[in-house]
């Protein structure tokens, strides 16, 4: 055979460029090529106006519709236009033969088409009676024959081909354009002129598609096993079918079908509903009984079955009874309760009412969950409840389509299935702990859940059905309303449940909580009595919450050691007293809260709300000398940093109305600290608080100790509204403070401090204030703002040193 690089190709040095996307063409190579492209069109039409030949070059990236210089591959394949074709979209069929490499030097036009200078690429010559060669050729030869034989295309025309090619060369570009490479990898293959090394490319190229060849066969023969066998079973069922027809037996899917319809029957099916079950039972009749699909359809039909279409709960509508029950089951708590007795009394009245979305919120161990099982039992319903606590998934409130294998429906549907109503209470607990990641937002999901005007017919992804959730009454729970967003907030009833105060927690624990855990701990009526005093102590010294949950441990661990007593044969009544705690439950945990002492200039007693109740907050603040800086420190979040601000900012631009020297700030520092400066702190309402503790500060005058502040300031001088107030009053209550200062628009919110007892609510004073200046009268009553005075300046520092350079000289103090 001659060798094609002894035959002279005449080519010219300029050709027209065809750029094409998923392919390398090499020499020799025959194929056909479809042209679309305005550039390329026109460059077809260059090369058969001339020699008919063609540089065509590979894109760099096959996304790229127009390609320039940057994007093709510098080395191509000369090629000779054969034939053409153009095909009905108004594309071109062509069909060229590689003749010959190119690389391109230059690019001699880019319009209409592109049109490149080229050099031709010489083959390297081959080294003589080389052993390597020899044994490459034949190793590229054996594993071009071991694909083809794995892929089941090996023939004897194609094995005497690869024997009569001698030239390295062109046997490795007739292997390699003949597998599928990867652009990069083939077109380095092109580009190297030494057929020794294309040769070894050529080889490691097999010797990967060899293992991905066996891999791929081995695949295919396993689906082919499996195949037959699923064949070969199903034969053999077909053949048992008939076996068993033959004896009688095939009345077993009958009777199955019989009894999906009396149960469909007994359900009471919406039409929708009926009309979709009957279809999948007809379905089911016609499949094979262990057909894959077929558990799938029967556990869909047993689904429909045991809902609750039509089931539903007699409502007891006497209000009398109703209230009986809740108040008996929780001490107090009457906005909750004459709201629900307010539902009851319009259903009564109208028997149409749709099911209220309550929200609780408060602190935790305030009793929302256990709420919510006593409206259960006063309105005579199921009761379900479902946390929501740590959901990301959207599926656990929509379901998943029956097209995942096990597949359920939604947490919704399931708690209705298991109440066996379609009018219970349902309880979604911690709403404000919702989380969303990938697999959707179940917030969101709960916006059909909890909305009345759509949830007549929520369609759960696995029913793919409409079911009636507006009978239900949705009550949910959180701690705090931030976290919820808007729009599902916008859907519910809040109701804020506040905690107790230790009166209200001594009365819920003699009438609930003690008599319940002498019941859980084997202990007989009478055996334990705990003194008022004592479970007050419990209150104060061993817990620190809003809620109960403290107290209840504590008291059982009472009942625990008296129930040892008991057990070890001590038969007796006990009775426990304050002094017996130490004993019991050991020291103390809680340090009380230390009231003020009289003569501190600079400190101020402010009020804060934690998810626990109030607290009381110290404002201390002191000034030294300095160049006018302001520090904060107690670990204040960045509104608090803001309201300081605000203070200096204020006082500053008032510093003649509050009777402050101008530039009283000029040659001071402040230090604004506020105690317990592990705990974060944050809020707005410590604005009148810090204005006092700043003005105590510079004019040297002591803030009364039975006096405690709350309340946003601005910096015309405004004091604006706060939230809390109950909880802020009942710390200033824990410690003694008689007056609190509030803003006047917080009058409306005493009326909720109705829930204090009597005994409490005429220990505190409430005085309201508009603007500073109101609220520096109350505090330092009888001094006179509106005169100027020299500010309580720090002593100097002592005299610098001659080698240091002070700053630009400030005017002194008049």
């Amino acid at each position: 055979m001659e060798d094609k690089t002894d035959i002279e190709i005449d080519i010219d040095g300029e050709l027209p460029l065809l750029a094409v996307r998923d392919v390398v063409i090499f020499t020799d190579m025959i194929l056909p090529l479809y042209i679309g492209r305005d550039k390329s069109l026109a460059a077809l039409e260059a090369a058969q106006s001339g020699s008919r030949q063609l540089l065509v070059v590979a894109q760099r990236d096959q996304q790229v519709e127009s390609p320039g210089p940057d994007d093709l591959y510098t080395v191509g394949t000369v090629a000779q236009v054969v034939r053409q074709l153009k095909m009905p979209d108004g594309r071109l069929k062509i069909l060229v033969q590689g003749l010959a490499k190119g690389r391109i030097t230059s690019f001699v036009e880019r319009d209409p088409f592109m049109k490149v200078a080229i050099e031709v690429l010489r083959e390297d010559p081959l080294p003589t009676d080389s052993v390597e060669l020899e044994a490459l050729m034949r190793n590229v030869r054996d594993q071009s024959q071991k694909i083809l034989m794995l892929r089941q295309v090996l023939s004897e025309e194609i094995v005497s081909l690869l024997e009569g090619i001698e030239d390295p060369g062109r046997l490795a570009d007739l292997v390699v354009s003949n597998i599928r490479v990867k652009i990069d990898e083939a077109q380095k293959v092109l580009e190297t002129t030494d057929p020794m090394v294309r040769l070894q490319m050529v080889n490691t190229i097999l010797s990967q598609e060899v293992k991905v060849s066996a891999m791929q066969a081995k695949l295919d023969s396993e689906a082919r096993e499996e195949m037959d066998r699923t064949q070969k079973e199903y034969f053999l069922r077909e053949q048992l079918r008939v076996i068993k027809r033959e004896l009688g037996d095939e009345a077993d899917r009958d009777d199955e079908a019989d009894e999906y319809r009396a149960k469909f029957s007994k359900a009471h099916l919406p039409k929708d509903v009926a009309m979709e079950a009957a279809k999948q039972l007809s379905r089911l009749e016609w499949m094979h009984p262990d057909a894959a699909e077929a558990s799938i359809i029967r556990s869909y039909l047993d689904w429909i079955a045991e809902l609750p279409w039509a089931v539903t709960t007699r409502d007891h509508l006497d209000l009398a009874q109703a209230k009986k029950i809740l108040d008996a089951d929780h001490y107090n708590l009457k906005k909750v309760k004459d709201r629900i007795l307010e539902y009851l009394a319009v259903l009564k009245l109208s028997h149409r009412q749709k099911g209220p979305i309550i929200c609780f919120l408060g602190p935790p161990g305030v009793g929302k969950t256990s709420l919510g099982q006593s409206i259960a039992k006063a309105m005579g319903r199921k009761f379900v409840r479902l946390s929501l606590g740590g959901m990301k998934d959207e599926a656990e409130i929509r379901g998943h389509r029956r097209t995942y294998i096990g597949a359920l429906p939604g947490r919704i549907i399931q708690g209705l299935k298991a109440a066996g109503s379609a009018n219970p209470v349902f309880m979604l607990d911690e709403v404000d702990k919702i989380g969303n990641d990938f697999r959707g937002d179940p917030a969101s999901a709960l916006l059909e859940v909890l909305d009345p005007e759509q949830n007549s017919n929520f369609s759960d992804h696995y029913l793919n059905l409409p079911f009636d959730l507006s009978r239900v009454m949705f009550i949910t729970t959180a701690n705090f309303l931030e976290p919820i967003p808007q729009a599902l907030e916008d859907r519910m009833e809040i109701i804020y449940l506040s905690g107790y105060t230790a009166e209200e927690k001594v009365s819920i624990s003699k009438k609930h909580l003690l008599p319940r855990l002498i019941r859980d701990h084997g202990l007989k009526k009478g055996t334990l009595t705990i003194q008022d005093s004592a479970i007050k102590s419990i209150i104060t010294s061993y817990t620190q919450e809003a809620g109960l949950r403290g107290l209840d441990r504590k008291l059982a661990a009472i009942c625990r050691k008296v129930a040892r007593k008991v057990a070890e044969g001590q038969d007796r009544r006990f009775r426990i007293t304050e002094n017996q705690l130490p004993r019991l439950l050991g020291p103390p945990e809680i340090i009380p809260e230390p009231k003020l002492a009289e003569g501190q200039p600079g400190v101020a007693t402010g009020l804060a709300w934690t998810e626990s109740g109030g607290e009381i907050m110290y404002i201390e603040v002191r000034t030294m000398p300095g160049k006018g800086n302001l520090s904060l420190t107690g670990q204040l979040g960045e509104v608090m940093k803001e309201s300081a601000q605000t203070v200096l900012a204020y006082a500053r631009v008032h510093a003649q109305e509050l009777g402050l020297e101008k530039d009283f700030y000029e040659e001071m520092d402040i230090h604004i600290h506020v105690p317990e400066g592990s705990v974060p702190k944050e809020g707005p309402s410590a604005g009148s608080a810090l204005v006092v503790a700043l003005v105590s500060a510079l004019t040297g005058q002591p803030v009364p100790r039975d006096m405690a502040m709350t309340g946003e300031i601005t910096l015309r001088g405004q004091i604006l509204a706060i939230g809390g107030l109950k909880e802020k009053a009942l710390a200033a209550l824990r410690i003694g403070i008689k007056k609190i200062i509030i803003p006047r628009q917080n009058l409306k919110d005493l009326e909720d401090l109705g829930e204090i007892p009597g005994n409490l609510r005429r220990k505190l004073e409430f005085l309201p204030v508009d603007n500073i200046g109101d609220l520096l009268k109350l505090v330092f009553p009888g001094k006179n703002f509106t005169r100027p005075m020299r500010v309580r300046r720090p002593p100097r520092p002592a005299r610098r040193s001659p080698r240091h350079v002070p700053g630009p000289r400030r005017p002194a103090v008049p």
